[in-house]
Order: C-alpha cells, then structure tokens, then sequence
C-alpha cells in the first residue's frame, strides 16, 4: 500500500523590497550650522591662535616681533603682576557676592509675588542696558562724589568707619578707593544675576510650595528645602555671568579707583596700547584666561549642577 504525496503548490513571486528614499534633507542641519562655526573660527579661534603665537615672541615695535618660543614671557608676567591678579579676583568676587544677596530677593519678588507688576519692574532691571557702558560708570562719579549726600549718609551712619577698618576706603574719601571699584561692578553686573535667577525660580511648579506648606514645613525650610536647589541652576549661570566679566573689567577700575586699585584688565589695556609690549600682554591675558577656566570647572563641579539655565 504506498502513499501518494502531493507536490507543494508553486511559491508566488515575492516583491522586492522598496528601497528606501533618499533623505535630502540630511545635511541641512550641518549647513545651519555653518555660519555660527565660520563666525567662531573667524572671530574667536584666529585671533586665539594669533594671540598664542604673539605671547611666544620677542623683539620690539622698531624691530619686529619674531616667534622664538620664549614661554619666559608668562613667567615673568605673573611675578610682575601677580598683585593684580589677586586683586582682581577679590574684586570680582565681592562684586559677585553682592550682586547674589542683591538679585536673588529681587527676582524671587518677580517670579512670585510682583503679579501685575512683574514686566514693570524687569523693564527697570534692563534699563541701564538702555544706556552706555561707559555712561552709567561715569554716573558713579558723580553718586560718590566728595561731600555727596551719599558720602554724607555712610559718614553718618559710621559705615565709614567700618570699610576704613577693612581697608576698602581711606578717611572720608570714597572715590578712589576699592569700595568704589566694587560698587561700580557691583551695579554695572547686576542684571547677568537677576535674569537667571529670575528664570530658574519662574520654573519652579507653584505646587510644590503647596505641599511643603501641607506637610507643615515652614517658609523658611520651604526655601532652603525646595526653592533654593530648585534654583540653583540660576544661581550658578547669574554667578559665572558676573564673575567672568567682572574680574577682566577695566573701566570701573579706570574711572572710579587709582593706581592702587587697578586690575588685571588695566594691565593688560597698558600693555596693549601705552607701552606696546604685546608678548606681554598676550601672555597676561592667557593666564587670565586659564585661571578663570579653572575656577570656573571647579566651581561647577563643587556645585553639583550642570543644568545652568
């Protein structure tokens, strides 16, 4: 008895496989990003490596620069200008500090409680953006002019006594002093502190206020609990932003101090343009650099946050 067994059906062609469509569009991203790379590169990487090229030089303005590779030059501006380097940081430092204690209250008023008035008040934080550098410098002149009211006011109140005590005044004299310095980095930065701060805080959800209010914590513990981590992000970008510019700022040095309250910038302004010493001043200015760029990666670090707003 055998088995018959029927042949399998033939298979049906199978289609082939469409291919996939070619994408057009795939290099549009890198073409946007063109002109941004073509402006860094023109505008910030040349005249880095010019600047590192002239910090190795030697010769003079008669003669002519030539590179000799003499890393001497950093040395010796360091050992010549370290006084004002450090003073430099400590000015901006303090500056920084009291832009933090100044703008931090200030944009926890905008982002919570200034309600109708809240692009009123930002309006008069970027005012003084409205006008010059230079001009609301200047204006310091005139606030802390001797015998001003305002010297009259901290004479009176024996603030002057104190700052005299710490060595940022010299008798009843204002002007030309480190207090002066700070007060005018203090105002001239003010805003770089305010509007992170005031955006990192206006991100924060409203209720998680509310449960912190329910589980009976009070306002205090709520703001160190939950509203200060919550802007830190705030707190780290206003603080680099005040920082990083104050500590390479000349002009409030040049107008409202002296000799003996100039900064780094002032030394490397008169290296540029009054004694013409350019490997000089390319040199202080990579150091500057360096050394921010330190400060500025351990304090991220330190921070815990690299969300910076």
């Amino acid at each position: 008895m055998s088995t018959l067994t029927e042949a399998p059906p033939p298979l049906a062609p199978q289609a082939s496989e469409p291919k996939p469509p070619k994408r057009r569009g795939r290099f549009t991203p890198y073409w946007l990003l063109l002109p941004g790379i073509l402006w860094l590169v023109v505008f910030f990487a040349l005249p880095m490596i010019y600047q590192a090229s002239t910090s190795v030089q030697t010769g003079s303005l008669e003669q002519g620069y030539k590179v000799t590779w003499h890393f001497a030059t950093y040395w010796d501006a360091l050992s010549a200008y370290w006084p004002q380097f450090v003073r430099s940081v400590l000015y901006a430092g303090t500056a920084t500090i009291l832009c933090l204690l100044l703008g931090y209250p200030l944009a926890y008023l905008i982002a919570f409680r200034a309600g109708r008035w809240k692009n009123l008040i930002m309006i008069l934080v970027i005012a003084p953006f409205f006008t010059s550098f230079l001009i609301r410098t200047l204006a310091w002149k005139t606030i802390l002019a001797d015998g001003g009211p305002v010297v009259g006011a901290l004479h009176t109140l024996h603030v002057l006594d104190v700052t005299n005590w710490l060595g940022m005044t010299a008798g009843d004299r204002v002007l030309a002093t480190p207090l002066a310095v700070v007060c005018g980095l203090t105002y001239n930065f003010l805003p770089f502190m305010i509007l992170p701060l005031y955006t990192s805080l206006e991100r924060i959800d409203g209720r998680l206020h509310e449960a912190a209010g329910d589980l009976y914590a009070r306002p205090w513990t709520t703001f160190r609990k939950v509203t200060f981590p919550l802007s830190m992000p705030g707190v780290v970008s206003g603080t680099l932003l005040t920082f990083i510019p104050a500590a390479g700022d000349y002009v409030n040095a040049d107008l409202l101090g002296s000799t003996d309250t100039r900064m780094v910038g002032n030394v490397i302004q008169t290296q540029f343009l009054r004694v013409l010493d350019y490997p000089t001043a390319a040199a202080l200015s990579f150091i500057l650099m360096a050394a921010i760029l330190l400060m500025v990666t351990l304090y991220i670090r330190r921070s815990g946050t690299e969300d910076l707003v």
